[in-house]
């Protein structure tokens, strides 16, 4: 049975990879920006005590198994025992890691938060029967049992989706030979994550104004970004020179990841990884590959892009280490939590009054942890694991307006897991990793289009549109680079290569090169920059990072018929709203009023993307004009 997670906190846990936030006194942040985490446990002691009650809970297993086939009756009690069982791992789960993203220094609440996944492990390998039972009872029985007892009804998407992967469910003996083997399962993204963490050792590079700079993974994320040239160039050379002398550890821990991957395929006897990664949560194969293919067709609009950045940047050419510098000069504006929350309410208007009113008292109710502190987990997500109870908004609050930016992203997720949670039970209130970005995106599509139309200052306009574009950049193109780098890693694995240090490069620069149109004269790659893939945490799992490119086409197209007015448009999303897990993914996108399996959503987003260039190469010349 599959036992999803709250899909939502993995891209989270993704996109907390920014600079740190410069941090406040917690004492002094005002309750009302804080999380009330008794919401779900009234205290660590209830939390423990939960804890013991589930251990307890979950010997009574073994009363179910032989029974599921025997009755409508016995099989709608197992499989309420079992979801109740995940749903209160689930709460476990949920408030022991807040707990500890509060302060990631607290050894308790890391106590607390490490012994869940050793749980999680113990409780699918007690649970590794079910599948296995469920095939084995007759289809035909299986529906009759559907008509018989009404309150099946809510477990026929998940006794749907077991019959649909019967040829790769294995006997009971073997599915929990394969839970028990999971605890192994994350030792390379582990040795990764240690090692490039903590580790390795860290260069060092003095800047242009005399300043020594160690350049662990923040400080390579913020010097990246620097106004001057000579220092990012100096940053890149430092940080990915140090990479490269690593390359043949990080491409053994890869290896191990892909090779992982290629056991649990031919285990459940898939034809590849990609075929297995996507099977779970039933996204056709043909979706990935036509992401890349619409990708490699389109390399034009961001070459085009490119040569824009490189306008307005006035450099001769462009470099690789010029991307992350700002191609706009930042606006001098900041915001008090209440602006940026009135302007996320004002931006997402067209979703309705009741949305509006929803997230509002969200906002009054302490759904947000706002401010950065000592030791807080940096960046942002929203987790809403906990059933029955809110969801939980964390950011680090600068008063940028990236800070409003990320909290109406944060807020998409929220109120689609408000909206999920609030619909469907348990079951199938969890929606997949394919659709987790694109409330997100969404919400974030809204904001800058209210932006836009409530500001008659050409430099913010400019840098609105600056940064979505870029936006697009990194979110389209930089993730399925990394998503074409994935698939042809494992299909190396799958042919039996290893993937060495060199190896790794080479596949590397050879689709760095193509992306960045080297060879065209678009955009100049230092050698160093082709050990980037040992930089990148994407790779440890399992074919994820696709889904941040179709989900932003996804929400592009969407927001698109929204803003338009398109009868229908505001309905169909919020009617996908509320699907959670309850159909496969591309149908509930093809009810929001899109279909996945085409190129329409990607070519709404490439018009959109090729409207925003016109409309900044139109300020500059206005701008350029203005000052002769």
């Amino acid at each position: 049975m599959k036992n999803t997670a709250r899909t939502v906190m993995l891209a989270a846990i993704l996109s907390a990879l920014l600079v740190p936030a410069l941090a406040v006194d917690p004492a002094k942040v005002p309750d009302r920006y804080k999380w009330d985490l008794t919401a779900i446990y009234p205290s660590d002691a209830a939390w423990k005590q939960a804890k013991r009650n589930l251990e307890a809970k979950s010997a009574e297993l073994e009363k179910y198994k032989g029974t599921l086939g025997l009755s409508a009756t016995k099989l709608k009690a197992g499989l309420d025992f079992i979801f109740s069982l995940r749903e209160e791992l689930a709460r476990l789960d949920a408030y022991a890691m807040q707990k500890s993203d509060l302060d990631v220094g607290n050894a308790d609440a890391l106590a607390m938060r490490q012994a869940m996944g050793p749980m999680g492990s113990d409780l699918s390998g007690k649970m590794a029967w079910v599948d296995p039972e469920i095939l084995a009872i007759p289809d035909e029985k299986i529906a009759a049992f559907l008509k018989e007892e009404p309150g099946l009804a809510m477990y026929k998407p998940v006794l749907d989706d077991i019959l649909r992967m019967k040829a790769h469910t294995l006997s009971p003996a073997e599915e929990k030979l394969l839970a028990d083997a999971s605890l192994m399962y994350d030792t390379p993204e582990s040795v990764y994550t240690l090692f490039s963490d903590a580790e390795i050792p860290r260069p060092s590079v003095v800047l242009s104004n005399g300043e020594t700079v160690r350049l662990d993974a923040s400080a390579y994320t913020n010097y990246r970004a620097s106004s001057n040239r000579w220092d990012r160039e100096h940053v890149f050379s430092a940080f990915f020179g140090n990479l490269d002398q690593f390359r043949g550890t990080f491409g053994a821990m890869l290896n191990g990841e892909c090779k992982k991957d290629w056991f649990n395929a031919k285990a459940r006897h898939y034809d590849s990884c990609l075929a297995s990664a996507l099977d779970g949560p039933n996204i056709p194969v043909a979706v990935y590959e036509n992401l890349i293919k619409n990708v490699r067709k389109n390399l034009p609009t961001l070459h085009r892009y490119l040569k824009l950045r490189q306008r307005m940047m006035g450099l001769p050419e462009l470099r690789y280490s010029d991307l992350y510098a700002s191609v706009v000069k930042e606006v001098d504006a900041t915001y008090t939590p209440e602006q940026a929350m009135d302007l996320t309410l004002k931006a997402v208007a067209p979703l309705g009054d009741d949305y509006v009113k929803t997230l509002r008292d969200g906002f009054n109710n302490r759904w947000v942890d706002l401010y950065p502190y000592p030791g807080k987990h940096s960046g942002a997500y929203s987790n809403c694991a906990a059933y029955g109870v809110h969801p939980f908004m964390l950011l680090n609050f600068n008063g940028t307006y990236e800070d409003v930016s990320t909290l109406a992203h944060e807020a998409g997720h929220s109120m689609h897991s408000f909206y999920s949670n609030g619909t469907q039970p348990f079951a199938t209130c969890d929606y997949t990793t394919f659709v987790a970005e694109v409330a997100s995106t969404f919400n974030e599509n809204l904001l800058n289009d209210y932006m836009l139309k409530h500001t008659n200052d050409d430099a913010m306009k400019l840098f609105l549109l600056g940064s979505y574009v870029d936006g697009l950049r990194q979110t389209l193109f930089r993730q399925t680079q990394f998503a074409e780098f994935e698939l042809k890693i494992h299909e190396l694995t799958e042919k039996g290569e290893p993937l060495t240090g060199d190896r790794l490069n080479e596949v590397y620069k050879g689709i760095l090169e193509d992306y960045y149109g080297a060879k065209e004269g678009v955009t100049v790659i230092d050698p160093v920059c082709y050990s980037e893939w040992a930089y990148i945490p994407h790779f440890y799992y399992n074919f994820y990072v696709f889904t941040y490119a179709t989900s932003l086409t996804a929400s592009t197209a969407l927001s698109q018929m929204v803003l338009e007015g398109k009868p229908g448009a505001v309905q169909n999303y919020r009617k996908f709203l509320t699907l959670g897990d309850s159909m496969p993914p591309i149908d509930e996108l093809k009810i929001a009023g899109v279909d996945m399996t085409t190129d329409a959503p990607f070519d709404i987003t490439m018009k959109a993307m090729n409207r925003a260039m016109d409309q900044m190469e139109a300020l500059l010349d206005k701008m350029q004009k203005e000052k002769k």
